[in-house]
């Protein structure tokens, strides 16, 4: 404990965006331990006041190239909430669907081409190109399948032009649906051989454990990622979304250009491994047996083991959505229109991105322009909690030398799967 330490990465490598690690300890006290957003703010807000309902979709799913479909449903939900539009059973299925196909895509990229590295002790995923050729094969095959997954559905693999207020503006035809549940089924064996590699290498994720809130969309008969209220670990009652600003808090932090946020605690983390704890006791068959192979429980407080919920989710969306095309299938395909219209009012669209729950809000004058809007992202939610990890895990890793202290502060960032240019959309200036 006599040692020094100064870390200061700029940037962590394999995340999306900008982020520092800065550690400072003399002589085994430490003196600074800091998780820093200095990615470059961006004014989505501000982009789409003044703009047409029917344009919004359109601009949010620039946010980002990785989860351009959720953004898209979250924004369209937001618009069909304010304007009151209702949309038929089939559209939901077909929507929720659509959004399975990014939760594949995001969570095999990451899993395959963010973490492999670290689990394999290389810096990226090229080197495992010439000594796990099978294993980044696996990875590539999955990888295809949302994408092919999310092109059938969303019109192309990313920035959706199918999804619109009321509906889509093309359908899926019966074919085309059972060539997809033939390429799902077909990709089973590629999710084994993915798990089978993640299982064999679990002993490499850091033992460390920090109680924490969770906060994930719940639903009463779903795992879900689409529909449902606000539900935190650390309370029995679930909030309605409209009510998201009085659970986020979004608050300023000079570490960061992105806000943070915070509810019952100092912190809280969302994404897979928030959706696990709030409702493993609704995960299909083949997703359970994922979690039983892994001794991963409910309540579960690693934040490392984030990397394995998001594998058993790909499981979770592989088998529901098998479920849903056969529900489309046996009412059968119905032409369908979508139909909208302008009128004044405010409202939220709520869904689970593959880094966890966003929340989109928007108001609209008669006309249907859009007059104000709040965004929250799911790594700006994650921030603060990364911060919390690192305060108590610097102290019981940094016996073990400032190298290794430092890959398993990067791996912690990593198991996050933060999206940090996403979640930089605010910034305070003060001229003097």
């Amino acid at each position: 404990m006599g040692k020094s330490i100064d870390i200061n990465v700029h940037h962590v490598t394999r995340v999306e965006g900008h982020g520092n690690i800065l550690v400072k300890a003399q002589d085994g006290k430490i003196e600074k331990v800091e998780w820093q957003v200095p990615e470059a703010p961006r004014f989505f807000e501000a982009m789409v006041r003044g703009r047409n309902y029917l344009d919004i979709q359109t601009i949010v799913s620039r946010i980002c190239g990785i989860c351009s479909v959720t953004h898209s449903l979250a924004a369209i939900k937001g618009v069909e909430d304010a304007l009151e539009i209702e949309v038929s059973p089939q559209t939901d299925k077909l929507r929720i669907l659509a959004h399975y196909s990014e939760q594949v895509e995001s969570h095999s990229l990451h899993l395959g081409y963010l973490v492999a590295p670290d689990l394999l002790g290389v810096n990226s995923v090229v080197p495992l190109v010439a000594s796990h050729p099978d294993v980044v094969k696996t990875v590539i095959s999955l990888h295809k399948l949302g994408n092919q997954w999310m092109e059938l559905l969303t019109g192309r693999m990313t920035h959706p032009v199918t999804i619109v207020p009321g509906g889509f503006t093309k359908l899926p035809t019966e074919a085309e649906l059972r060539g997809l549940q033939k390429k799902i089924k077909e990709g089973i064996p590629a999710l084994n051989t993915l798990k089978d590699v993640i299982l064999s290498l679990a002993s490499r994720l850091p033992a460390f454990d920090r109680p924490t809130e969770y906060v994930a969309v719940k639903d009463k008969s779903v795992y879900s990622f689409y529909h449902g209220d606000i539900a935190s670990t650390d309370i029995e009652k679930t909030e309605d979304v409209h009510n998201f600003e009085s659970c986020v808090n979004e608050y300023v932090s000079p570490q960061s250009t992105a806000k943070w946020t915070k509810w019952h605690r100092d912190s809280y983390a969302v994404g897979a491994l928030a959706r696990f704890n709030v409702n493993a006791d609704l995960l299909l068959p083949m997703a359970k047996d994922v979690a039983k192979e892994f001794g991963l429980k409910k309540g579960c407080c690693n934040p490392y083991m984030n990397n394995v919920a998001q594998l058993l989710e790909l499981y979770q969306v592989a088998e529901h959505g098998l479920q849903l095309i056969d529900e489309v299938l046996t009412a059968s395909i119905k032409p369908e229109k979508p139909v909208s219209r302008p009128k004044a009012g405010e409202g939220v669209g709520c869904v689970e991105a593959p880094r966890g729950i966003l929340f989109h809000r928007y108001a609209f004058d008669a006309r249907g322009n859009c007059t104000r809007a709040n965004i929250c992202i799911p790594t700006g939610q994650n921030h603060a909690n990364i911060q919390k990890d690192f305060e108590v895990l610097v102290p019981q890793f940094m016996d073990r030398g400032q190298d290794e202290l430092k890959l398993i502060m990067e791996m912690l960032v990593r198991s996050y799967d933060p999206c940090i240019s996403c979640s930089t959309h605010f910034l305070n200036i003060d001229f003097v």
